[in-house]
């Protein structure tokens, strides 16, 4: 049984790092070869970045639902936006103080409370259907469009944030294979992390919510921790925060979109406790974000201890 056990930690550990290495193939080609193409560099942070980044968690949900595995999937969803803002987030401000831009709280904030708290609803029956899936997807893709727009308008010094942050190279052929190569580790890291996730929740006798809400859910935010710490040692604030509040709202859609290749069945206790953590620190962000327009060392110290409370509660 030993040698069994570390033969699934193994092959999980393996679906990380290609997972990891995955998003980031994916995240440089795309966006590099968005800047080539004459796409705005900031409308390609809200976009191309953002989804990147949450790309592992759409290639988990997929296989997962493929697999049969609801809980897992609900559980990495709910657990990377936990994680984003509880851990990701938190570690991010520790490093450096996080500058806030007014329409972060006026329009990206908002939609991603609405966002979870539409999902809490509608998770209420214990499914989300297919006109359900649809509806949430139509719905990000409301807020991609709304958010660009609202984008253009901001000060200049954030397009220069953007700017630097995202390189251009107008090698084609370079930025596909980047691409091609991301969307294959992707893939079977994803397939690993899933099949040893199964296999391990079997094994220690534990849920698969609770193997997708923490293991799988940090895995598969290692690209949004590794996008915002980045970002943080050059000091681009307006990279960190909406790459955390993108990729929330992005995954909150990925649920949309593999709900409608497949109903989604949610775990009742999900609703008990899972749903309004994620709710509730989806709105504690407006207080701490209004407060001189910065998320302190303090604050990222405060939200850093509330995810380690989570996670002591949820074992």
């Amino acid at each position: 049984m030993e040698d069994t056990i570390l033969y699934n930690i193994s092959l999980f550990i393996v679906g990380l790092i290609l997972l990891y290495f995955g998003g980031e193939g994916l995240v440089k080609g795309a966006s590099r070869l968005a800047r080539a193409l004459g796409i705005n560099s900031i409308v390609i942070g809200l976009t191309v970045v953002a989804f990147g980044t949450s790309a592992p968690e759409l290639v988990v949900s997929i296989i997962a639902s493929v697999k049969g595995s609801n809980d897992l999937i609900m559980g990495n969803i709910l657990g990377s936006n936990i994680s984003n803002i509880g851990l990701i987030l938190a570690l991010t401000a520790l490093i450096y103080s996080i500058r806030i831009q007014l329409t972060l709280i006026k329009v990206e904030l908002p939609f991603m409370i609405l966002l979870s708290t539409l999902l809490f609803i509608l998770s209420k029956d214990l499914e989300i259907g297919r006109i359900e899936g649809a509806a949430l997807f139509a719905l990000l893709i409301s807020i991609i469009t709304y958010s660009s727009y609202v984008a253009f308008k901001e000060p200049k010094y954030i397009e220069r944030e953007f700017d630097e942050f995202i390189e251009v190279d107008k090698n084609y052929y370079k930025n596909f294979a980047y691409i091609l190569i991301g969307l294959i580790g992707l893939s079977i890291g994803a397939k690993l992390i899933v099949e040893s996730s199964i296999t391990m929740a079997q094994k220690f006798g534990v849920s698969e919510t609770i193997i997708g809400i923490t293991a799988v859910a940090i895995g598969t935010s290692l690209p949004e921790l590794t996008t915002s710490i980045i970002a943080a040692l050059k000091k681009e604030s307006g990279i960190i925060i909406g790459n955390i509040i993108g990729s929330n709202i992005f995954n909150i859609g990925i649920i949309g979109i593999v709900s409608i290749l497949k109903p989604i069945q949610v775990e009742s206790r999900l609703l008990d406790f899972e749903f309004l953590v994620m709710i509730f620190l989806s709105v504690l962000m407006l207080p701490i974000m209004r407060t001189d327009y910065r998320i302190t060392k303090k604050e990222g110290f405060i939200l850093l201890m509330l995810y380690l409370i989570f996670l002591r509660l949820i074992f």
